[in-house]
């Protein structure tokens, strides 16, 4: 979806603009495997991140684009309880603070009693309402953007693996070589939205040119699983989307309903192993083994969950610029990487790393994002 948003950016201002695509149709990794949720830019920090800023005015370019373009979606809300009083006493007022500080102003903090009105078999302690998150139709998004990219002249090549990508040094014709799909490319500019490969796009780059330059050195994504469990034969109580306070790497295993009315959990954080480098090598069936945590974790906001009645879903990967398990590798909430010819010195060359959630709220924001940095360095 990032990749789609840059290309209908870019194709806006008139460049020529091809979009690689290593399968057979778009969107069939992670942007087909995320909770659809269109995110209000609660919880990230600081406010001058990526991810707070592009969360926050993405939000808005989306509702504006679904609107405009005919993209089903809906403005459901979302409700964050606290599962205990210190959550309560403790956790809230910072998320709220939090939220305030990135532009985030029409939070409301609930009583139990208020969440009991809004959703009637949720227990908590209280909670935050959020009334501008919901819920989009991700496919049509994507093919609402990819036909806007093509209306303005891009051209979609499925099927084209980026397999090798070097610098070109030339006095007419220098640039960017790309080898991808059995074609030679030979780009003014490239802009690497490789999502879980994206890292490996990168240093083919960086690893052709002067590895004494700190900023270009090899860079490394690793992975960490989601699971989703859908709710069956059960008839769901959720009117709205319901939260845990967030936990480490990720937002917790919460309540989504989608379009269809239809309720799933999730996603949890189930981190791939870090010498884990191919995520072709991942296995993306829901891991059942973790089953009965999804029921301790929903029940603790949802106890009339009925044993039984949690299903295996799907499965979504995150990229991550941090891991557990591996000692200074990066923070776990670590920000969007997105470098471009004045972090690493290459010209026309743009790298989108750790591209996790907000990605899909924030992509119409990223999109503009790396336009204006060509368009800086391009003048």
């Amino acid at each position: 979806v990032v990749g789609l948003a840059v290309a209908r950016a870019l194709s806006i201002t008139g460049r020529e603009t091809i979009i690689l695509e290593r399968s057979s149709a778009i969107g069939t990794g992670t942007s087909s495997r995320n909770s659809e949720v269109i995110h209000a830019g609660i919880y990230y920090s600081p406010p001058d991140s990526y991810k707070a800023r592009f969360c926050v005015h993405g939000k808005e370019l989306l509702y504006e684009f679904c609107e405009s373009h005919g993209v089903e979606h809906k403005k459901c809300g979302k409700i964050l309880v606290a599962t205990n009083y210190e959550q309560f006493k403790n956790d809230l007022p910072c998320i709220i603070d939090r939220a305030s500080k990135n532009g985030v102003k029409d939070l409301k903090l609930l009583s139990a009693e208020d969440v009991k009105v809004l959703e009637p078999e949720v227990e908590s302690h209280g909670g935050i309402y959020s009334p501008s998150t919901g819920i989009i139709d991700s496919h049509s998004f994507m093919l609402a953007l990819q036909g806007d990219a093509e209306n303005n002249g891009a051209v979609l090549a499925l099927n084209c693996p980026v397999e090798r990508a070097s610098t070109v040094k030339g006095e007419n014709d220098g640039g960017i070589l790309l080898q991808a799909g059995g074609m030679e490319l030979l780009c003014d500019e490239v802009v690497n939205c490789g999502g879980l490969l994206a890292d490996k796009i990168t240093n083919m780059i960086f690893s052709n040119l002067d590895n004494g330059n700190d900023r270009r050195r090899l860079r490394r994504q690793y992975f960490a699983k989601g699971n989703y469990y859908k709710l069956e034969n059960q008839k769901s109580p959720f009117e709205h989307l319901v939260y845990p306070v967030p936990t480490p790497g990720g937002l917790g295993v919460h309540a989504t309903i989608d379009l269809f009315g239809c309720t799933k959990f999730g996603p949890d954080v189930d981190w791939i192993e870090s010498n884990i480098t191919n995520p072709d090598n991942i296995d993306l069936t829901p891991n059942s083994s973790r089953v009965q945590e999804f029921y301790n974790e929903v029940r603790k906001y949802w106890p009339g969950l009925e044993d039984g009645n949690l299903a295996p879903d799907y499965a979504g990967i995150r990229p991550k610029l941090g891991h557990p398990n591996v000692p200074n590798s990066g923070s776990l909430k670590a920000d969007f990487c997105i470098e471009g010819p004045m972090d690493h010195g290459v010209d026309g060359f743009v790298s989108l790393l750790g591209i996790e959630s907000p990605g899909l709220t924030s992509s119409l924001a990223i999109g503009n994002h790396v336009k204006n940095i060509l368009d800086m360095c391009s003048t």
